[in-house]
């Protein structure tokens, strides 16, 4: 596979994402999924409903997110959700107290808190290990391993996990493989093309795309693996409201176009990055330096949006670069057309305690950012004033 996206398959992805899942309203014509704000469903007779009966059980402007989001992930079954944390929420319901879990070591803080604050109370226990090492991985496991809990690329450090590798570690070990997919999204990443039994997003990043709306996303192709997932996500709740799911819809239908143009801008501000003076490291799986550049390249169609670095100064002085820029927004989340940037110490990852953060390689030094669709031109020139002002140039 080359460093450029492929162009084999983007006709067919990029007409699933605008039409999967969605036709033509078939009494108005309306071209868009209507909204359908309706709390619950007349039934013909007692149980004998259309297909709904009351929205958090479905909804039909749910129904069409989740089989659009199914289509494009190469699966047959799809599950929004109220916000990403929801959905891993929603896989670890799959398992029972006593039940271990390998969780690569560089997640993002809050996938961290809730699998140490939350579930370790119900006696889950969870591994936390380099998941660059296949081996390690498999050393993790035990008797009891029943998950493994995959990021690739990892947030904040864009490391790139082999999705093979570790397909074979969880069959060997009989347990569930789930990847969060929400970096790269399936425009560049298909998890289930390489063995993985769910693929969890976070909807309110790049899927959404536009910074206005909270969700997340369960899919997979096992049909008793999505009927257990679906008991879980009607009878705790969590699920988005019809207009969340319109939101996303109208996101994913320029999902191929936006990856595509995120991909080129970070790749070109990563490049820069590398060769600036004043940043100690970058990390970008498209940069030939990245230790998974190979893989990344193989496993991707393109290498994404997202971008961390190290400043070479103090914590005092990657904190003003963060807080010194006119077009990168300091803020949290991700994969919005707007550029954003972020301290993950501070910020994201704050929950992870910091001995455990340092040892990951999640610095104070360490900045993440969520490279935008603006010109590439006022990007670089707003992190070149920032970093400047920033080191008192």
């Amino acid at each position: 596979m080359s460093d450029d996206p492929p162009s084999k398959d983007d006709t067919e992805f990029a007409t699933r994402a605008i039409h999967a899942g969605q036709r033509p309203d078939p009494e108005t014509g309306a071209v868009m999924t209507p909204i359908y704000a309706s709390s619950t469903f007349a039934q013909d007779g007692p149980g004998d409903h259309r297909g709904y009966e009351y929205s958090r059980t479905g909804n039909p402007t749910r129904t069409a997110l989740e089989d659009n989001l199914a289509s494009l992930e190469g699966g047959e079954y799809g599950r929004a959700f109220a916000s990403g944390m929801a959905a891993i929420n929603t896989v670890l319901n799959l398992l029972e107290a006593g039940d271990h879990v390998v969780v690569g070591e560089d997640v993002y803080g809050g996938t961290h808190r809730l699998f140490t604050e939350v579930y370790a109370d119900y006696d889950l226990r969870f591994s936390f290990v380099d998941t660059t090492d296949p081996d390690a991985v498999a050393e993790a496991v035990t008797p009891a391993t029943e998950l493994l809990w995959i990021e690739t690329p990892t947030n904040p450090l864009l490391q790139v996990i082999d999705l093979d590798a570790m397909a074979e570690v969880a069959e060997a070990a009989d347990a569930l493989l789930a990847v969060d997919n929400t970096f790269a999204t399936p425009a560049l990443q298909r998890p289930l093309e390489y063995g993985a039994d769910i693929v969890a997003h976070s909807l309110t990043k790049y899927l959404g795309g536009h910074s206005d709306v909270v969700g997340g996303a369960l899919i997979t192709d096992d049909q008793e693996l999505d009927e257990r997932l679906g008991f879980y996500q009607n009878s705790v709740g969590a699920t988005p409201d019809p207009f969340a799911c319109f939101l996303v819809l109208r996101g994913t239908k320029t999902l191929p176009v936006r990856m595509e143009r995120h991909s080129e801008n970070a790749r070109t501000l990563a490049a820069w990055l590398e060769d600036h003076p004043a940043i100690e490291r970058v990390y970008y799986p498209g940069l030939e330096s990245h230790p998974q550049h190979e893989l990344a390249a193989r496993q991707m169609d393109a290498f994404g949006g997202m971008v961390s670095f190290e400043l070479d100064g103090s914590l005092e002085a990657t904190e003003r670069l963060v807080s010194g820029t006119e077009v990168f927004t300091l803020a949290e989340s991700l994969g919005g057309v707007e550029s954003l940037l972020e301290q993950p110490a501070t910020m994201t990852h704050a929950a992870v305690p910091r001995e455990q953060r340092l040892e990951a390689g999640v610095t104070d030094g360490l900045v993440r950012v969520s490279v935008g669709l603006e010109a590439i031109e006022d990007l670089r020139a707003d992190l070149a004033g920032a970093i400047d002002a920033a080191l008192d140039r």
